[in-house]
């Protein structure tokens, strides 16, 4: 599969206005943004509690594009059919947070939604590789899975390199996300990646520039 330069864009609501979510989901689909990104925090697998399955079911009534749910929970299992039927249409699972990381994902798939796959910056990329044949989606974390506006860890941006020429030598249609600290800079240093989840950089500005610029995701020399 050949690895196009067209970027996507998921606008993570982590960082909208939870009292207006529903616009801020209309102005960020008109601003250009290809999916909403929605991380799933249940307080153990992660040091922070976010929004559940009601919240899920509630934006795709609303949201013009697809959902791409993080799961950062403990014993996924447990969840994903409810998620799925919520309306997520990606679903991405911790390989860390489950003993059966390959059933989870064989069953995302089988319910119908895209499969995710994605590591903490301390997981080594060697252990998602075996699964990329089973993943629609794989997520390299350039921050600590859990709260929002941290800053961008460098030594993460050589996971997408390695992703990259391993989905190219397996010939796999999987695409590799980034999230974490995506800004006009970083995104350029993870121009390897086909999307890209961002928060701050996009709800603290004129929507349309900041996802604009995001899209443009080149590489510093513009190969």
């Amino acid at each position: 599969m050949s690895h196009s330069s067209k970027k996507l864009v998921a606008p993570s609501i982590l960082s909208a206005d939870f009292a207006n979510l529903e616009k801020e989901i209309l102005a960020v689909s008109k601003a250009g943004a290809d999916w909403i990104h929605v991380d799933v925090m249940d307080g153990h697998f992660v040091p922070n509690i976010t929004i559940g399955i009601p919240v899920v079911k509630s934006l795709k009534k609303i949201s013009p594009i697809p959902l791409d749910v993080h799961l950062m929970i403990t014993e996924p299992e447990k969840y994903i059919e409810d998620f799925i039927k919520a309306g997520s249409d990606y679903l991405t699972i911790h390989i860390e947070s489950t003993k059966t990381p390959e059933a989870v994902l064989r069953r995302i798939r089988e319910l119908g939604a895209k499969a995710g796959i994605t590591l903490r910056p301390g997981t080594p990329v060697s252990a998602v590789l075996p699964l990329l044949p089973l993943c629609d989606l794989v997520l390299v974390m350039t921050v600590e899975p859990g709260f929002g506006g941290q800053s961008f860890m460098y030594d993460q941006v050589a996971k997408i390199t390695a992703l990259r020429s391993e989905i190219q030598k397996m010939n796999l249609d999987c695409l590799i996300e980034v999230d974490g600290g995506i800004n006009a800079e970083t995104a350029k240093i993870c121009f390897e990646a086909d999307v890209f989840v961002a928060g701050n950089f996009v709800f603290s500005q004129d929507y349309e520039g900041a996802i604009s610029v995001l899209k443009k995701g080149e590489s510093p020399s513009s190969r």
